[in-house]
């Protein structure tokens, strides 16, 4: 059985921090620093909670699913989690996903990070989907 305790947890951190981000671009009392450490702190969530996904995704397709060789990389693993018609919302969407991931590493600033929190509050939708999916629980 696929243990999925960690991306709940990942998730709704992400979750809550997007919320907060969003509640603080509408503060004026805070700094521009401090609106960008939230922004950091959404991205580096939205990280932990991909590679969480993806990771418990593969898990899905070779324990629950039985498909033998999946690849030990998102992209491959997303591309075969759209052929079994396990994702949400289509593979294309989840690629942009990967690569939103792809570009963030190390570089929060700049276009790749406003690039990247422009797309979190549909990937939280989706990773809900997924999530209630593969865990079959619901979401709260």
């Amino acid at each position: 059985m696929i243990d999925y305790d960690k991306l709940e947890k990942s998730l709704k951190h992400l979750e809550l921090q997007f919320a907060n981000h969003q509640r603080a671009q509408h503060r004026p009392e805070l700094a521009e620093l401090d609106r960008e450490a939230i922004a950091e702190s959404v991205i580096q969530r939205f990280e932990t909670c991909y590679d969480s996904l993806w990771k418990d995704l593969k898990r899905h397709l070779v324990e629950v699913m039985g498909l033998p060789d999946v690849p030990n990389s998102p992209k491959p693993v997303l591309k075969l989690a759209g052929q079994n018609d396990l994702l949400p919302s289509p593979v294309e969407q989840w690629l942009h996903y990967a690569n939103a991931r792809t570009n963030t590493t190390h570089d929060y600033s700049g276009n790749k990070a406003a690039a990247t929190l422009s797309i979190i509050g549909a990937f939280i939708e989706d990773a809900i989907a997924l999530y209630r999916g593969l865990a079959g629980r619901t979401w709260e």
